[in-house]
């Protein structure tokens, strides 16, 4: 989100409340989420595709409330009527091709209005016929590997260059210009684990019944489209259908709220940006003492930038009725790693552990020969943190972030199984332990800092040669 976004969905905001009756508010936020994630998308050089991206993001999460729905739901009137909004919204932005530019919602030019009205009836006859399957639950995992299988084409740069190449040749562009950059589906890492989320809740039958407006809502809602947080269905639902008034005092917090996220993100996060690691920075730092500075800035800049991001959505969301979940607290002050990881992307860290570390440590404690307690810390752990990397892209250098985050904290499970009793016994030695807190803090804040190398620097080579310069290892 930019400035101008944020201060267009303010001004929104009072409109809504002012104008819009209550009965009316719900039906608003689908109108005006499908709106904006069009907005929200930034150009691509592929013809038409910013425009293809969000009606995908649609297309996905109408289909997804097909094959979700509870046992017995029927096809109301409802969504019918949420269905025709969807539709009618896609026609009327995609009346943008015949418009000026500047008066355009979308970033380019859309395509033809027959092949979106074309593929609409397509999208809407597969809706439909999703609908009336007598056993949408066979849908389920299909539906999961498709989403899946997505996400690892737009995030492994090898096949989303691939992939590119076929859309420009599709387009008669030229597709030696083809980069894996150009597949920028915006917001779709966070659509994809909300779609996850309500497929495999509805296959353990953890999923309430969610009209066609409501599931939609919930899976683009604009505030935490961009950057999250990411949302639980059933807690998002109870707010969209109990939307409230104008209320003086929420609406103060949320505007609180956004003025705290913009000072983060563009006063300090892009203050930060000017002198932070990445790979020219590096190249240039003539010392040791010059990186741990670009290092620190690095690690400051990447928590005010996306804490100001979330910070701006929970604001924004205040201020149209919907509490979005807090995703950070005080990350950088917790005295272990265990405790970063409950505190930093907090909505991240559990959706993994639901999806991921949970279904996996029952997996291996069903098998005959079951893991040691200490095998199954460090494959849980390991194998949950390189998802949480591979999440953000499919490459070394995420994958070696995963890796380092995996095996500190097995290391710190290890560690304090062995000093359970010393730290019992600093009950009553309040100043030791206090001095210990601090030596934890410093010591888990510089590990995460350390970190942030594999993270920022893509190149695995300049990244051990960073890490060397910065632990003063082989000169």
């Amino acid at each position: 989100m930019t400035l101008t976004h944020i201060l267009v969905f303010i001004a929104g905001a009072a409109l809504y409340l002012a104008l819009i009756p209550a009965r009316w508010r719900g039906w608003a936020l689908l109108a005006g989420s499908v709106v904006a994630i069009y907005w929200l998308q930034p150009p691509i050089r592929i013809r038409s595709l910013d425009f293809v991206f969000p009606t995908a993001t649609l297309v996905l999460a109408a289909l997804g409330w097909a094959i979700t729905r509870a046992p017995g739901q029927r096809w109301t009137r409802a969504d019918s009527a949420a269905a025709l909004v969807m539709a009618v919204l896609m026609i009327a932005l995609a009346f943008g091709r015949y418009l000026a530019p500047e008066l355009r919602l979308t970033p380019t030019r859309p395509p033809a209005l027959l092949s979106v009205a074309l593929a609409l009836a397509a999208a809407g006859a597969l809706l439909i016929a999703l609908a009336r399957a007598r056993e949408p639950r066979r849908l389920l995992v299909p539906g999961m590997l498709i989403i899946l299988a997505l996400f690892v084409v737009l995030k492994t740069p090898p096949l989303a260059e691939a992939a590119a190449r076929l859309l420009r040749e599709a387009a008669g562009q030229s597709p030696d210009l083809a980069q894996a950059s150009e597949l920028e589906w915006l917001g779709f890492s966070y659509v994809a684990f909300r779609l996850i989320h309500t497929l495999r809740d509805r296959q353990t039958g953890k999923l309430p019944p969610l009209s066609l407006r409501e599931y939609v809502t919930y899976v683009i809602f604009f505030p935490a489209y961009t950057a999250g947080p990411i949302d639980r269905a059933e807690r998002f639902a109870p707010d969209l259908r109990d939307l409230p008034g104008p209320e003086p005092s929420r609406l103060m917090q949320g505007g609180g709220r956004i003025a705290v996220g913009i000072a983060k993100k563009f006063i300090v996060a892009d203050s930060l940006a000017l002198f932070a690691l990445n790979p020219q920075t590096a190249a240039q730092a003539g010392s040791t003492g010059a990186l741990w500075l670009l290092l620190y800035a690095y690690t400051f800049q990447i928590y005010f930038d996306f804490s100001g991001y979330t910070d701006i959505a929970i604001g924004i969301g205040q201020l149209y009725g919907i509490r979005l979940p807090e995703n950070f607290n005080r990350p950088y002050l917790r005295r272990n790693l265990t405790l970063f990881w409950q505190s930093w992307h907090i909505t991240l860290s559990q959706w993994v552990r639901f999806y991921v570390f949970s279904p996996l440590s029952r997996a291996l404690l069903t098998r005959r020969r079951k893991p040691s307690p200490l095998v199954l810390a460090l494959v849980g752990q390991v194998v949950t943190m390189v998802v949480i990397g591979l999440w953000h892209g499919v490459s070394g250098h995420f994958v070696l972030w995963g890796l380092w985050h995996g095996l500190g904290l097995f290391a710190h499970k290890w560690w304090s199984d062995r000093t359970r009793p010393l730290y019992l016994a600093l009950r009553d030695q309040p100043r030791r332990a206090r001095a210990l807190e601090i030596a934890g803090v410093a010591l888990t804040f510089h590990f995460v800092a350390l970190g942030w190398v594999w993270f920022a620097l893509p190149d695995l080579g300049v990244a051990w040669d960073v890490f060397k310069k910065l632990l003063a290892i082989g000169g």
